[in-house]
């Protein structure tokens, strides 16, 4: 934290303190839930005397800023709504207003969803249960890494470092049917990133691209961020509805294996069908493989990569499904035409990604400890969603239909219609039992439903959520 003093005899020590403070608080540099330096470390940093410190953060106190935790320390407070989003009292006026103004109104549900607390029973999508993270193993692999920091070169390949490439060339092949080698995979600040670059690659303002509807809200908002021209193609119990593509697309975005958000896989046929269209057009589709390797009955079904002859298939994968979302590592395998072009945009957006956590996780994978992890979360996933499925078949059937999906760690739960109620106003409801729902609705979808995630909330948790829910139906229909 920088805390500069001014020696200024007509200002006392202690008011610069407290203004200082007081300003990095407001402003927001001093996030709400941080903790401030002990009195004693921030007095030495300035050479001030302890007590001068520690009266400024009495100040703090009472203007309600900060809140003392006895043996812990102190902490930032949330500002008063009032307070906190007060605008300035000039706005200056921007030549780039108008593209300031698009990016502000970009459609991000899920930034929402990370600003507010989690329930008790919380059925968030696309989040993994933290205790399932392999500490040990990951502590291992982490001081291992770290100890060779510095012996290679100053700069990271672009692409990444390539024992991470081979061993996500390996895992890809052997779970998901990929064909590749290492050289075909660019690693990532997670999928996100992956997205980004192709967006930025293959679509100028103005071009087509077809999106699923309902589908991931981040990808929609990365093409209409671009410029794009964005048309939404309808979902069914068979996946993308390829007769619906519209004509001139310049990529295709999809999640086959797991629609999101409605969980349904896409049918071999319609699989066969998207890339004999792509061939015909011309266009690039992106596979989404956000969750896939958790599969939960079948046999798993062709990646659209492994199926793709012509090389027009770029398949995304992530590790903050599998691992933790904090790691911020994905890739994309990507198809020959655009390799070169997608590291460059690589290259202009980073120089090149995180080389510890790279050279951790590759180490972590060729072990062999990742492929334990994933059997470890498949098994507890299953106890989850056995209880998920037995729930919504059983205690709350009377006003849901729970769609069907083989892998994944979230399913959809679609309300029946003529209830009275609608799943907006029983997420609000729920909240106030301490479950939180999350409605189809907010995620683009026309369907009036739930998306339940169920990584966040263990299998006891989850019986005990769904009796709350089915005690609110009862009560509100």
């Amino acid at each position: 934290m920088d805390l500069h003093i001014v020696i200024d005899p007509a200002q006392p020590r202690g008011e610069q303190v407290l203004r200082q403070l007081r300003g990095l608080i407001r402003s927001g540099r001093l996030a709400t839930g941080a903790q401030l330096p002990p009195t004693r470390l921030l007095a030495e940093q300035l050479g001030l005397a302890r007590q001068t410190v520690a009266e400024a953060y009495e100040r703090l106190v009472l203007e309600q800023l900060i809140e003392a935790r006895r043996g812990r320390g102190s902490f930032v407070r949330a500002l008063p709504v009032a307070e906190a989003e007060a605008p300035p009292a000039v706005m200056p006026r921007f030549a780039s207003a108008e593209r300031i103004a698009a990016f502000q109104a970009l459609p991000l549900p899920f930034l929402r969803i990370a600003d507010s607390p989690l329930a008790r029973f919380d059925f968030v999508g696309g989040s993994p249960e933290p205790a399932l993270f392999p500490h040990e193993d990951w502590r291992r692999h982490l001081h291992a890494a770290q100890r060779q920091l510095g012996q290679g070169s100053a700069h990271a390949p672009p692409a990444g470092l390539t024992a991470l490439r081979e061993a996500i060339a390996e895992h890809v092949a052997f779970a998901r049917g990929v064909r590749c080698s290492a050289a075909d995979v660019i690693v990532t600040q997670g999928a996100q990133q992956a997205f980004d670059l192709l967006v930025r690659v293959l679509v100028a303002p103005g071009d087509t691209a077809a999106i699923e509807s309902p589908g991931y809200p981040p990808v929609i908002a990365q093409l209409q961020a671009q410029g794009a021209r964005t048309v939404r193609v309808p979902v069914d119990d068979d996946g993308l509805v390829t007769d619906a593509l519209p004509a001139g697309a310049r990529l295709v975005y999809t999640t086959p294996a797991h629609q999101f958000p409605l969980g349904v896989p896409m049918s071999a046929a319609r699989r066969h069908a998207l890339l004999a269209w792509a061939a015909r057009t011309g266009t690039v589709v992106i596979e989404d493989d956000y969750d896939s390797e958790f599969r939960f009955e079948g046999a798993p079904r062709d990646s659209l990569q492994g199926l793709d002859t012509e090389g027009r298939v770029a398949f995304v994968g992530s590790f903050s499904k599998t691992l933790a979302p904090s790691l911020r590592l994905g890739y994309v395998i990507a198809p020959p035409a655009l390799r070169q072009a997608l590291l460059h945009a690589k290259h202009l957006a980073d120089v090149h990604g995180p080389s510890l956590l790279q050279s951790a996780l590759a180490r972590f994978m060729a072990e062999g400890a990742y492929r334990r992890h994933l059997r470890r979360c498949v098994a507890e996933y299953a106890k989850r969603r056995e209880r998920l499925m037995a729930g919504f078949c059983g205690p709350l059937r009377p006003w849901f239909k729970l769609l069907h999906a083989e892998a994944g760690f979230h399913q959809a739960a679609l309300l029946k219609p003529g209830l009275g109620i609608d799943a907006p106003q029983l997420a609000a409801l729920a909240r106030r039992v301490d479950v939180g729902l999350y409605p189809l609705q907010g995620l683009g979808a026309e369907r009036d439903g739930l998306l339940m995630g169920f990584g966040r909330v263990a299998p006891d948790g989850i019986d005990e959520a769904l009796g709350r829910i089915a005690g609110l139906l009862e009560a509100a229909t």
